[in-house]
């Protein structure tokens, strides 16, 4: 084929150096035993420096701030060591995302294993003209995220298919879908499972340094649509200018296998499935009126609020819960229609079966849930974000150049441990108060974590479902490697990197909020 995997070529350096990320990252301990060794290097880090003292603002009275001192605590005290062994139980089951993403995670694994969000996918990208076929595709794998992983094994051999159907190169068609699935994992029309996760945790990190300060599931809403219309466009380009001419012509005697055009859903499926829209809509129009009507009891009852918008921070804190409705009614009617679902013992037993899937995650947040309570606990929060604003002070990096250098930081991460959750659980509690203090919002802040952690999704060699990617490109490609695949993929996240961070720099300069209520600057202390 077009491209080479030899040391000679032009891109091995390009593939050595990922391969060596891949030894690096493999080297690094799994998730969880991270998180416990940095759980016990906060404790450390507490006694070697007990007593170091730090600045914050705090509010004495409704808009009147003072500057406190605050002092860092060891946890190896006898009292320190009480209060761990006291907590360990309310530091786990208090781990922020952790109730709210099991929740969303209801509602969206029922539509997923009832059909309903596959065949809705599948819908979208078959009955498109050619010309919009590859818009189309990247399209339908950026919303894909809202099924979690789903579009990984739904999506992505359905773009290679769809582009051997049509005579292009079905590794064109995979790597757009790879592209659009991983590359635009913090893209979406809709609030996904992501949202409640992250916006969990920059809400407890931003307190560190306004303890009034409030970060709702919507943080990054607008910052995410404008998101999916660049993903897709700067992917099909992508795609059809770069890609596709790099792969050159497809030889069809080189799959390993007889290749399946992918069919239409029946008509039935498709009656159930418009249906199932119909009961969304419906929930649409309820959750909107909700949100609307001066009476809902979703509004802030106090009658305080001085704005709509304040008045809306009920609404918005907990819409996760109307997200879960939102999946799970359509999700079980349709499954209802199609037979999927024949009682109640088997929307439990889609539901049990979703969190299975989830037990990963539940462990995951015993030490996450640690780690977050002693960080918080010992003040080492506010120390290293009083200490870190003095650095960036003394260096004079502020601003644009101090958010680019944190989206590159969270790229890099990226390359090495994989899970959003799990990187934002360490990283968020250091950088959220620490650019609050220079002046960026927490909301803006997440928007760039969640720009880096995606652009660099698709050519980390430790990505979990890389071997299955490789897996179906072999059916069209016999001799294809990791290599190729990396290569291939390395023009959609230079692209993406590039784009996304023009986006991001032009809206923060522009001063747009990046989602309800969510401005790109904040003034701590007043």
């Amino acid at each position: 084929m077009a491209l080479s995997n030899s040391t000679d070529s032009d891109d091995s350096r390009i593939v050595k150096l990922l391969h060596r990320i891949a030894a690096i990252g493999n080297k690094l301990p799994d998730p969880v035993t991270l998180f416990f060794m940095i759980a016990i290097g906060v404790v450390l880090a507490s006694v070697l420096l007990a007593g170091a003292e730090a600045e914050m603002m705090v509010e004495v009275a409704e808009g009147e701030f003072e500057q406190t001192t605050i002092t860092v605590k060891s946890l190896l005290t006898a009292e320190g060591i009480q209060w761990m062994y006291l907590g360990a139980i309310d530091n786990f089951v208090n781990f922020a995302p952790l109730g709210p993403v099991l929740m969303v995670m209801l509602g969206i694994g029922i539509a997923e294993r009832t059909g309903l969000i596959t065949i809705g996918l599948r819908m979208m990208v078959m009955s498109v003209p050619r010309s919009l076929i590859t818009a189309t595709l990247i399209f339908a794998c950026v919303m894909s995220s809202m099924a979690a992983d789903a579009g990984y094994v739904v999506m992505v051999p359905l773009g290679a298919m769809l582009f051997a159907g049509l005579g292009r190169h079905p590794l064109a068609g995979l790597a757009a879908a790879f592209a659009g699935v991983s590359g635009g994992f913090s893209a979406n029309l809709l609030l996904t499972g992501l949202d409640p996760m992250l916006a969990e945790l920059t809400h407890e990190a931003a307190q560190a340094a306004d303890p009034g300060y409030t970060v709702m599931v919507t943080a990054n809403y607008y910052f995410l649509v404008v998101s999916t219309v660049l993903v897709t466009v700067v992917g099909t380009l992508v795609t059809t200018r770069i890609v596709e001419p790099m792969l050159g012509e497809w030889d069809p005697s080189e799959a390993s296998e007889p290749i399946e055009e992918p069919e239409m859903p029946s008509k039935g499926e498709q009656k159930n499935f418009y249906i199932a829209m119909g009961v969304a809509a419906l929930i649409t129009a309820g959750i909107a009126f909700l949100g609307i009507w001066d009476a809902s009891p979703l509004r802030d009852l106090t009658g305080e609020p001085e704005t709509t918008l304040e008045s809306l921070q009920p609404y918005f804190r907990r819409l996760d819960v109307l997200i879960t409705f939102l999946f799970f009614l359509p999700g079980v009617v349709y499954g209802v229609l199609n037979g999927t679902i024949k009682n109640d013992k088997d929307i439990a037993e889609m539901a049990t079966a979703t969190m299975a899937t989830m037990g990963a995650y539940v462990v995951l947040a015993f030490p996450a849930g640690q780690f977050i309570a002693y960080f918080s606990e010992t003040n080492l929060d506010i120390y290293i974000a009083d200490r870190g604003v003095w650095v960036l002070e003394t260096v004079g990096l502020s601003g644009i150049p101090l958010l680019i250098g944190f989206l590159i930081v969270s790229a890099v991460i990226n390359l090495f441990i994989g899970s959003a959750s799990a990187k934002w659980a360490v990283m968020g509690p250091v950088f959220v108060p620490m650019l609050m203090l220079m002046g960026l919002s927490p909301e803006v802040v997440q928007a760039a974590y969640r720009v880096g952690d995606s652009v660099t999704n698709i050519i980390t060699p430790l990505m979990p479902y890389l071997p299955i990617i490789i897996v179906f490109a072999k059916r069209y490609v016999k001799d294809v490697e990791i290599g190729t695949i990396l290569t291939v993929m390395l023009p959609y996240s230079v692209a993406f990197g590039i784009a996304w961070t023009i986006l991001l720099v032009v809206w923060v300069l522009l001063g747009i909020p990046v989602g309800p209520g969510a401005e790109a600057f904040v003034q701590v202390g007043g």
